[in-house]
């Protein structure tokens, strides 16, 4: 894969499905290890053409290089879409990688590659795809070592969950006492476990030795550290997911992301309550745990949380979401702006003001 550093953003930029007549070819790749479809549209055409052949790449960006006027493609979000999306980055105006799950709800009918391309094709013509992001920037490699990360955590919870429930077999709490069992098969178990454990807790301290070495030479991280409830992890899981605060439109397009607002269902003037969009769970976790972090020790957004409760008589539970929310939006406007969190600004920026 071919290593490139972050890219000055040009017109390949332009958000999907804006400025979707401005193309002259629509194209459509369904990539795989054996064989390569693609669809192509013009301004004229109706229905895609579509070629199915062995898949090579350099034979793929020769055929590109042939079609004269401005070009957009699209493939949809799998394994390979960072790297497709890397090695076509300059042969195309426009890339927009899709997410498959709104176009699975579009389809009908029989399936082969070159369908899939067509019917891609057609929905990229028409506007009817949501973008899924990719950049180039280098910092999108944080995403496979976060990944890595949760899944060592993961796998490391359950050897603990697996352990633990050993110990009400022996009427003792794993809290306190330690097992000393007669039982061979048992102390098999426990000392393989306290293994894997031990192994786990080793490779847990290597991927924090490695943020550490990532924050001391991202100004980015060392300015998210200083959010309240946001620590070292909090910080290196924010950034890999949101790379560029500009891609979100607004604060409250963020918050959808993060999942922590909901959408009204209204029609013919009658609220059918909320819905839950899609949402990154990773960013859900890391704020909704920061909150917990924020009110353990005194700090400005603790002194916002009290203030909504004592001052506005607001319940509990609602004022951890509002105190969720705001730390989200500190993060994605230390993470725009490039500057360390400040707490208390002057009369008229202060967190009550923002609250009122």
């Amino acid at each position: 894969m071919n290593k490139r550093k972050i890219v000055v953003k040009s017109k390949k930029e332009n958000t999907y499905p804006h400025n979707i007549e401005e193309y002259d070819h629509y194209l459509a790749l369904d990539w795989s290890m054996k064989n390569m479809s693609v669809a192509r549209l013009t301004k004229k055409m109706i229905t895609p053409k579509v070629i199915d052949v062995p898949s090579n790449m350099r034979d793929l960006k020769d055929y590109l290089k042939t079609l004269k006027g401005k070009k957009i493609l699209t493939i949809e979000e799998t394994t390979t879409s960072q790297w497709l999306f890397l090695e076509l980055y300059e042969q195309i105006d426009k890339i927009l990688v899709c997410d498959p799950h709104r176009n699975q709800l579009l389809s009908e009918g029989p399936k082969t590659d070159k369908i899939d391309a067509g019917r891609l094709c057609l929905l990229l013509r028409n506007g009817m795809m949501k973008e899924v992001y990719h950049t180039t920037s280098s910092l999108h490699h944080l995403r496979l070592l976060v990944s890595r990360y949760e899944d060592v955590i993961k796998s490391g919870v359950i050897l603990i969950n697996q352990k633990s429930a050993i110990y009400p077999a022996e009427n003792k709490s794993h809290k306190k006492d330690k097992i000393v069992s007669q039982n061979k098969t048992q102390k098999f178990v426990l000392s393989g476990l306290e293994e894997e454990i031990n192994a786990y807790e080793t490779r847990k301290e290597i991927f924090k030795k490695e943020f550490e070495k990532i924050r001391s030479k991202n100004k980015t991280l060392k300015d998210l550290s200083t959010i309240p409830g946001i620590g070292l992890v909090s910080s290196i899981m924010i950034l890999s997911s949101v790379i560029d605060a500009k891609r979100f439109k607004s604060p409250n397009h963020y918050l959808s992301y993060c999942g922590l607002v909901k959408h009204d269902k209204l029609s013919r003037g009658r609220s059918y309550g909320k819905r839950t969009p899609r949402y990154s769970r990773r960013l859900k976790s890391v704020y909704r745990s920061a909150t917990v972090r924020c009110l353990q020790y005194d700090n400005p957004v603790k002194e916002y949380y009290e203030y909504l409760i004592r001052e506005k008589y607001i319940s509990n539970k609602k004022a951890r979401n509002l105190v969720a929310r705001y730390v989200a939006k500190i993060s994605l406007a230390v993470i725009r702006e490039g500057k360390k969190y400040k707490g208390y600004q002057p009369k008229g920026n202060n967190l009550k003001d923002k609250a009122a």
